[in-house]
């Protein structure tokens, strides 16, 4: 009989979730103020900064799955993917900083400027963020206990966003004393060091503990083994979808509050204005929601949770479109109805992906952990790129020109990107999770298996 998992401390789990607290200083960053950054300050087109978006994701399209194989093939005394957190966080803290550094050039030079730091932005992502979401996948043996660790992750990670969407408006205001661009700059500042300190303090208070049984390395195979995982499938279309909707709604939200709602920075409580009260409640509410993670998960399947809640979520966007600006408060309370429901939804899915995982070691006796989470992570950053893309272009569609009056056709797109376009694409991420077919019965299986296979691959003959 195979030996009960550990259970893990509280030290450990909150280690984890630092990163992804790391992670989101400059994620949450990018989703809500990216594409405002790059047209309204740095002085880019919303077209070309959509196309932006869109083309670089070639370079994402190739490194992405690299990382996850040279993950999987890491050998160190540290592990697989606990390296990577050491060695990358550096690159990660410089890159995402030369992002916002808004060096005075010509627009063809800041075109270019943007296309480099973003690139390498996205790689240096890439080369600390797929072994870091590996990690929970053998982090332990036990579906529930990864879950748990998922709740802290995400917990930490809304703490994140809630920092920069409360802070990084007051912020650059302060720093920059009226020179957004310096502000940005002064803020991202912070934001690279705290990252770097973070990712370290991850790596020091984690551990690796499943072992996949040795096999020969095999790129074909490993792919192969991927592709025929039909759970993986699922989820992979779901996190493009999913990502789109968020991108395209955090991508129009400061333009939404600007030109629509009418927010000229005015102070509506201490330092903060409107904008970045509705975000701060919004993620406050979303913090609550990732608490409720443990309690809803013991009680219903994951795949049930998700569907209910990603609808939820996906009716309190779509009513936006109809609620009049002057309707602030009743702003704010949707929203935190949204928040509250899709907060549980990112912990549950990526424990689903840390048993995606699970399952196909069960299926085919080859485990690829890295490779499972750095082809969803790109899911994710390809849904990101296509709906920051999306809305850059579709703003340019609609006749949107920064710091002008905007049309009534350009104040159409605005409410249209902000409400329903996201809403449609949270219920094609709904439809792609109903055919994600592992349960609770499923999982018990799977688990003593695996440690039964793992038992046996380290008792010596």
């Amino acid at each position: 009989m195979a030996p009960e998992p550990e259970v893990l401390k509280f030290r450990e789990k909150l280690g984890y979730g630092l990163g992804d607290t790391a992670s989101n200083f400059f994620f949450a960053t990018f989703n809500v103020f990216l594409l405002y950054y790059y047209t309204d300050i740095f002085g880019l087109s919303a077209a070309a900064v959509g196309t932006m978006f869109l083309v670089t994701k070639i370079v994402d399209a190739v490194s992405d799955p690299i990382m996850g194989l040279i993950a999987d093939r890491t050998t160190s005394r540290w592990g697989k993917f606990r390296p990577y957190l050491l060695w990358a966080a550096i690159p990660y803290g410089l890159c995402g900083y030369a992002m916002f550094a808004n060096p005075d050039l010509s627009y063809t030079g800041k075109l270019i400027y943007a296309y480099v730091t973003y690139s390498l932005m996205m790689l240096a992502y890439t080369a600390i963020n797929v072994p870091y979401s590996a990690l929970m996948g053998v982090i332990s043996p036990s579906s529930l206990e990864r879950t748990r660790v998922a709740s802290y992750r995400f917990f930490c990670a809304f703490a994140a966003g809630w920092l920069v969407g409360t802070f990084v408006t007051p912020l650059k205001n302060i720093l920059g004393r009226g020179d957004e661009g310096l502000g940005f700059k002064l803020t991202m500042l912070i934001f690279a060091v705290a990252s770097v300190a973070l990712f370290w303090t991850t790596f020091a208070t984690t551990k690796e503990r499943v072992v996949p049984v040795p096999t020969k390395h095999n790129m074909k195979l490993d792919f192969q083994v991927l592709l025929g995982n039909g759970p993986w499938r699922a989820l992979f279309l779901a996190g493009i979808f999913t990502l789109i909707n968020i991108a395209v709604r955090n991508g129009t939200l400061l333009y939404y509050f600007k030109y629509y709602v009418g927010d000229d920075g005015t102070r509506i409580f201490l330092i903060f204005d409107k904008t970045a009260v509705f975000l701060s409640l919004g993620l406050l509410a979303m913090m609550v929601g990732v608490s409720l993670t443990k309690m809803l998960s013991s009680r219903f399947e994951k795949r049930r949770l998700m569907i209910i809640l990603s609808l939820l979520n996906a009716a309190s966007m779509a009513v936006f479109f109809f609620t009049p600006p002057d309707l602030y408060w009743l702003m704010v309370a949707i929203n935190c109805a949204g928040m509250l429901a899709a907060g549980p939804t990112p912990a549950l899915v990526w424990s689903m992906y840390a048993d995606c995982a699970d399952y196909g070691e069960w299926k085919t006796g080859r485990r690829t952990t890295a490779l499972v989470f750095s082809t969803v992570q790109f899911s994710h950053k390809m849904g990101l790129a296509v709906g920051a893309g999306l809305a850059g272009i579709v703003l340019a569609w609609f006749g949107f020109v920064a710091n002008e009056t905007q049309t009534a056709t350009s104040m159409l797109g605005i409410r249209f990107m902000f409400s329903v376009f996201p809403a449609a694409f949270a219920v094609m991420g709904v439809a792609a999770i109903f055919f994600y077919r592992i349960d609770s019965k499923m999982i018990r299986t799977i688990e003593q298996d695996l440690l039964e296979r793992h038992s046996a691959a380290q008792t010596p003959a």
